[in-house]
């Protein structure tokens, strides 16, 4: 369908800039500040994963979204933190070092649940809907990032609005946002399509005890 969708673009001669420029143009007034976040109320806070080093720490994108996430939620912006990230090997885990971060932090492990299978951002936004059943969300990531990842809920139905983690510099940004026209394009036409993403599985409903998406006995 990808496919089918990019073979449109160039039969018709649309640009992929123009619908770079019609993505955030339709979502740039859901981007907002941490203390209107904190006025949500929403029934979740997504922090998208973005990488971890050898280590299993954050890295200084991650952290940030993390960091930002984590004030909101102090703030009274969302009920539950969820943590959406890689965890399709057992040597790459994403998920369990974003809540490690938030817990280490002060956060109740209950108050923090872990989305496995956030594979991409529409992955993870569409679980966040059909798995743990949020209606109403508080996306957390860069800016760069916040615009394709409000088209897609938008188009999912999801009453969501982003929250800008960029509390820094980072390394490799022209690269992050010249890649993101491409990724921005993809999930235009996958927002169309919607597919189902790689699992989805039974409800965790997001109002519940995060502690059931435990997979390892270090949160106690």
């Amino acid at each position: 369908m990808l496919i089918a969708g990019c073979a449109l673009i160039v039969a018709t001669g649309v640009s992929p800039f123009i619908i770079n420029a019609h993505v955030k143009k339709t979502v740039k007034d859901r981007i907002i500040t941490v203390e209107q976040a904190a006025e949500l109320d929403a029934d979740c806070i997504l922090i998208f994963g973005c990488g971890v080093w050898d280590d299993g720490t954050p890295t200084p994108m991650l952290s940030d979204r993390l960091k930002t996430g984590i004030e909101i939620y102090n703030a009274g912006g969302g009920g539950r933190l969820l943590m959406s990230g890689d965890h399709g090997r057992a040597d790459y885990d994403e998920v369990n070092a974003m809540k490690k971060f938030a817990v280490d932090r002060g956060i109740e492990s209950g108050a923090v649940f872990m989305d496995h299978a956030g594979f991409s951002t529409y992955e993870s936004v569409f679980r966040a809907k059909e798995v743990f059943k949020a209606k109403k969300v508080i996306l957390v990531t860069q800016e760069y990032h916040l615009y394709r990842a409000l088209y897609v809920a938008k188009a999912l139905g999801l009453d969501a609005y982003g929250v800008s983690a960029d509390l820094q510099p980072y390394a490799g940004q022209k690269y992050y946002e010249a890649r993101e026209i491409l990724a921005r394009v993809k999930d235009f036409f996958t927002s169309i399509f919607k597919p189902l993403p790689t699992y989805l599985g039974e409800a965790i409903p997001v109002d519940g005890d995060g502690n059931i998406t435990n997979d390892k006995d270090i949160y106690d």
